[in-house]
């Protein structure tokens, strides 16, 4: 017999709410069978689920997560999502070392400005004790 989950199977086992998974289902990325009011995934919903998850860690929008995913299981399918993926962690890693160097000259800057502020209010001080020995 296949095996199916339930979809609090499936939000313990990836540690998300069952909304999380309606979602999905809602959008139309996962298509559980019904018994009654209750949800029935196969393992390919599950494989979807993980994939969805996956691409959201890695930065790639629900869009582009499931177009890897349509490709999946087509002939050309497995190639042409390995390539498209690759094309992706591609542009998000350029996206992230831009932001990665954004961050470090604004760090810089921050701490230029913390040093100057640090500067000027050790001459305030020295203002103000010079100010008090003359009195």
């Amino acid at each position: 017999m296949k095996k199916t989950y339930s979809i609090s199977d499936l939000a313990d086992e990836f540690d998300i709410t069952t909304r999380t998974i309606r979602f999905y289902e809602e959008k139309g990325y996962l298509s559980p069978k019904r018994d009654g009011t209750r949800r029935i995934y196969s393992p390919p919903d599950r494989t979807s689920l993980r994939l969805i998850l996956r691409g959201k860690r890695l930065g790639l929008s629900l869009d582009e997560t499931a177009e890897l995913i349509r490709m999946y299981g087509s002939a050309q399918g497995n190639r042409q999502q390995l390539e498209k993926f690759i094309v992706r962690i591609g542009e998000k890693r350029a996206e992230l070392e831009r932001k990665q160097r954004d961050l470090a000259v604004m760090l810089s800057d921050l701490k230029n400005v913390e040093d100057q502020c640090q500067l000027a209010l050790a001459e305030y001080g020295n203002s103000m004790n010079n100010t008090s020995e003359i009195s």
